[in-house]
């Protein structure tokens, strides 16, 4: 059976590590190896977007880190119970054009009993930044 540790039950301590490990696979870049910590039914709402399965997820990240250029992302833990956690986070990218962005938003996360993903909904804003703005 497939497991992504830490597994739920959740302490404020295993919440941070998942949390540090979503993280750290994001800023990689490689939607495959992103995909490997949700079930493979998992279900998201990113923005106005509806995602179920992991092929979907890897078909959007490779379709968002085409479009959003010099990715970089910071989360932070926010709260949790025994199979789900929150997080705040922040990213930074630029477009085609060169235009920076930094997105802010919320995550709720639910876990399934072997520690993967089985829903994300991440509601997301984006404020256009100078280049010298940057923080991350």
């Amino acid at each position: 059976m497939e497991q992504k540790h830490p597994l739920p039950p959740f302490t404020r301590e295993t919440a941070q590590q998942k949390i540090q490990r979503a993280e750290d696979a994001w800023n990689s870049k490689d939607p495959v190896q992103v995909s490997m910590a949700y079930s493979p039914d998992s279900e998201w709402r990113n923005r106005n977007q509806f995602i179920h399965g992991r092929e979907e997820i890897v078909a959007f990240l490779k379709n968002k880190w085409a479009t959003e250029l010099d990715y970089k992302l910071k989360k932070e833990y926010w709260a949790h119970t025994d199979h789900r956690i929150a997080v705040r986070f922040e990213y930074e990218y630029r477009n085609k054009k060169g235009q920076w962005f930094r997105a802010y938003g919320n995550e709720n996360w639910e876990f399934d009993e072997n520690g993967l993903m089985k829903k994300r909904f991440a509601s997301i804003n984006d404020l256009l930044i100078n280049k010298d703005d940057r923080r991350l």
